[in-house]
């Protein structure tokens, strides 16, 4: 039931989410639902933990890859991945759910936006060398680098210029790299 009802807020977005409508596309009741999951936060609880696990999986994915691991290398790495036309409905509701647990903390949102944060800066963190790991400039590069990330995710988003957003991106990794070859 819940890949079903993940696979609807995938399409349709989970804000305005209604149980009534989201029960007759799953081929259910909204009582079965409310049964299932507690109440409709508790339904969108397991729809972000959902969404949520195919983030981590995706972090996953970029941790096993072979080769150079340095900062620059794993954000083309994440941006690779972002970029691809099939991840936008999962990038949509993730952007939704960041958005909501900001407005509302105490919400079935709670939460979500710091742990991607975080969840984000450690795999990014984990590309630095040890050295720089947990120096000031470490911290900077890499919460840096998920800002560009975020802003160039919301851009494609918002306007599907995928070839301006991934220069602009490119040049920034230019930069970076660079910045990383300078001593601190």
């Amino acid at each position: 039931m819940l890949e079903l009802a993940y696979r609807y807020v995938l399409e349709r977005g989970i804000s305005a989410m209604s149980l009534r409508p989201l029960a007759t596309a799953v081929g259910s009741s909204p009582r079965v639902l409310l049964f299932l999951f507690g109440s409709k936060d508790g339904l969108v609880r397991a729809l972000l933990a959902r969404a949520r696990a195919d983030e981590l999986e995706l972090l996953d994915r970029v941790r096993s890859t072979d080769g150079d691991r340095d900062l620059p290398t794993v954000a083309a790495a994440v941006w690779a991945w972002l970029a691809e036309p099939e991840h936008r409905a999962l990038l949509r509701l993730w952007a939704e759910g960041y958005a909501r647990s900001l407005v509302e903390p105490d919400g079935p949102w709670g939460g979500f936006a710091r742990a991607t944060v975080e969840d984000w800066l450690e795999l990014l963190g984990e590309a630095q060398p040890l050295a720089v790991r947990d120096t000031a400039k470490g911290i900077s590069e890499r919460t840096l680098t998920l800002a560009v990330l975020r802003g160039a995710l919301l851009d494609l988003l918002a306007t599907e210029d995928l070839k301006r957003i991934t220069r602009t991106l490119d040049h920034y990794l230019v930069d970076l790299r660079r910045s990383e070859a300078t001593p601190t």
